[in-house]
């Protein structure tokens, strides 16, 4: 869809994506986004998101049709792996990459997705784009994830992830050594004050609590598992943050980009290693692993032969 504008003198010397948000009734990101798009004509010149508008002028903007951000579609996601078929539930390994379910801003692969695309039918109260969905984890964090797809199942492993009777086992390679070797990281998470796409230990933070264990040191870097007593956005990566051992690889938190390059890492070091959970319908305990995906793998076997 194509559209012209003609620019009114009160948005004249305006900023690009300010006015023509005001213009148009969008938001400013959307208005960003077409501009970067190169979607935004102006004196047949492509506009910049920075440029001043002029008024009087016509812009020439196309809108093109994008699906909705919320819709699921069937696909086939490469490296999601079935670690245990249930008729109450699945078990997946989800590879780097892939997010839980369809989000606004995200256009990648998802969980959802993936599970549709290979045939498994859910049927629970969630809501179409989070059907199944009890818990996530972050685009950049590959392991073992549950889905339920009974109603029962949905209930029951949502009661048990709010009452924390879940066992979320994790393995990361954190940078240096941490003091002591075993512990407890209890600190609040919250948004960070600067920057919002990014968390932090605040004040007025959420309740997190994070246990560890050294496994392993390498000099550089140290493998560690971890047991989460909460599951806030980010909570491993910012709590090591915190302790100045940040995960290997995360650039976001303070990472060494010279050593993330040793490693081969484009991600930070972090697997959901183990999750461990009651039965929803005979209440046996159910524990599943997940191994190693080949970029953390590799980034190990680096640290083993002492050549980081």
């Amino acid at each position: 869809m194509s559209e012209r504008v003609v620019v009114a003198d009160e948005f004249g010397g305006t900023r690009a994506d300010a006015g023509l948000a005001k213009l148009m009734g969008i938001s400013r990101s959307m208005a960003a986004t077409l501009i970067a798009e190169g979607n935004v004509v102006s004196r047949g010149k492509k506009l910049g998101k920075s440029a001043r508008l002029v008024a009087g002028d016509v812009l020439e903007v196309t809108v093109p049709e994008r699906r909705d951000p919320l819709e699921v579609v069937e696909e086939v996601v490469e490296g999601l792996k079935i670690l245990l078929d249930d008729d109450e539930f699945v078990v997946v390994d989800k590879p780097v990459g892939v997010a839980a379910h369809p989000s606004p801003g995200w256009v990648g692969p998802t969980v959802v997705g993936g599970l549709a695309g290979a045939g498994f039918r859910i049927s629970t109260s969630g809501s179409p784009e989070r059907v199944g969905i009890v818990h996530r984890l972050d685009v950049g964090t590959s392991g073992v994830m549950v889905v339920a797809k009974t109603e029962r199942a949905y209930t029951a492993l949502k009661r048990a992830f709010k009452e924390r009777t879940v066992e979320k086992v994790y393995h990361a390679v954190v940078q240096g050594l941490p003091d002591p070797l075993e512990g407890t990281i209890d600190a609040p998470i919250g948004r960070h004050p600067g920057h919002d796409w990014r968390f932090a230990v605040i004040e007025d933070g959420r309740p997190s609590i994070t246990h560890y264990e050294v496994l392993e040191a390498f000099g550089k870097a140290t493998l560690v598992e971890v047991h989460l007593e909460t599951g806030r956005t980010h909570q491993i990566r910012v709590h090591f943050s915190a302790l100045r051992h940040p995960c290997a690889g995360d650039l976001t938190y303070g990472a060494d980009p010279r050593l993330a390059a040793t490693l081969g890492l484009t991600r930070q070091w972090l697997h959901a290693r183990q999750l461990g959970f009651d039965h929803p319908a005979t209440g046996e305990r159910v524990t599943v692993t997940s191994e190693y995906p080949q970029d953390l793998a590799f980034a190990l076997e680096v640290l083993e032969s002492g050549e980081a």
